[in-house]
């Protein structure tokens, strides 16, 4: 079954109380360890989308992409634009973290900077969105 992950900006340098302003919408599916089923993926990937919502810029919409390479083998990135490849986020070692609340994932940003993002919630992506003020 497909979950609608959230995931908000864990505490930095630049915020150290960590922001809900900043952050993402993820609907993946998961296994029952909370991680990313590539399998499940595969036969879904056109219902995995990814919302990034930043304060004071536009939300950007892309999809969740599995590619070969990486430490791991293979990694789970974040695509924009598929005709880009320079707009791609990728989320380090994203297939060994759990997607559950109070676990810390961190993405890589298009412009190479690193956040660590907490997550703060995990529900059936039928459920309705919560809106983010």
């Amino acid at each position: 079954m497909l979950q609608h992950i959230t995931l908000h900006l864990a505490r930095s340098k630049e915020f150290p109380e960590g922001s809900r302003h900043h952050g993402y919408e993820i609907v993946a599916p998961l296994d029952a360890d909370g991680l990313i089923d590539p399998a499940e993926w595969r036969e879904k990937r056109a219902q995995c989308r990814v919302r990034r919502f930043w304060a004071g810029e536009a939300d950007q919409h892309g999809v969740l992409v599995h590619r070969p390479g990486g430490a791991d083998g293979a990694t789970w990135v974040i695509d924009y634009d598929l005709d880009r490849a320079t707009d791609d986020e990728a989320g380090y070692r994203l297939a060994k973290h759990r997607f559950v609340p109070g676990e810390y994932v961190t993405i890589r940003d298009e412009d190479e900077k690193l956040h660590t993002f907490q997550v703060v919630a995990v529900r059936g992506a039928q459920q309705p969105e919560k809106e983010h003020a």
